[in-house]
């Protein structure tokens, strides 16, 4: 059975982004969940907010048996890291992935201002962001993020609300296991360094011949990856089951 896993989109994509990674992963036989986020995908129009993000991801968790291995890109990733400090006896395992940046810098620097700029258009950029994903991935990827939508007109208040988010004090407040993994063109790598070592128990992982989109540019490995965090994890949470019978036991 193993331990289930939770799958948290980025900015402007929804859960669809998941495709390649939910079908090997239920090929593999395990539980997979993939929930848009507020503003995204089927839930396009609701008000984004960290707090709602995080809610959202905590009642996945709760719907696949309230516990479970969190695996976020980009924005799920920093929503991700948010779960685990929110709420780390339902975070069996964090697996972080193209997050490794302070959003108070990054995003404000690589997002905002483009952001603001594409508002202004008649379709909110839309066609712009169609065609780069078009552009730069190839058609099956390409295919699974447009599937969903894109929420173009949440890009701003998304932005706004993590660019509050102080991410390394919550990375150190979890006292799991994390993976953070980031694609080797990432331009997201830029304080990978400071991320790994605020993580109680941290693994950094780069995926070679992949960008900021990771898990969409090298499938295979970054499924790979996810699959064996969720051994991992899985392991442990028999040992932990296996102690506490022993203890109940009085051996």
């Amino acid at each position: 059975m193993g331990v289930p896993i939770v799958l948290v989109h980025g900015l402007r994509v929804s859960g669809s982004m998941w495709r390649p990674q939910v079908d090997l992963l239920v090929e593999q036989g395990r539980r997979v969940v993939a929930p848009d986020l507020p503003g995204h995908g089927a839930r396009r129009g609701e008000e984004f907010s960290l707090g709602r993000a995080v809610d959202t991801v905590l009642e996945a968790i709760d719907s696949v048996g309230g516990r479970a291995l969190v695996v976020g890109l980009s924005l799920g990733g920093f929503v991700s890291i948010a779960t685990a400090a929110a709420a780390p006896a339902k975070v069996a395992g964090l697996v972080a992935a193209s997050c490794t940046a302070k959003p108070a810098q990054s995003l404000a620097q690589v997002y905002r201002i483009p952001a603001v700029l594409m508002d202004r258009l008649p379709d909110k950029g839309a066609t712009l962001n169609e065609r780069f994903h078009r552009l730069t991935l190839r058609d099956t990827a390409a295919d699974a993020v447009l599937d969903g939508g894109l929420a173009v007109e949440a890009a701003t208040a998304v932005i706004d609300a993590v660019a509050e988010m102080d991410p390394l004090p919550a990375l150190a407040s979890y006292p799991g296991p994390v993976w953070l993994i980031n694609g080797a063109r990432d331009h997201f790598r830029i304080h990978e360094r400071q991320f790994f070592e605020a993580c109680v128990e941290g693994r950094l992982l780069n995926v070679p011949r992949a960008g900021h989109m990771v898990s969409l540019d090298q499938p295979v490995d970054f499924t790979r990856i996810v699959s064996d965090a969720a051994d991992v994890v899985w392991v442990r949470e028999l040992g932990v089951r296996g102690q506490g019978s022993m203890e109940s036991d009085g051996t």
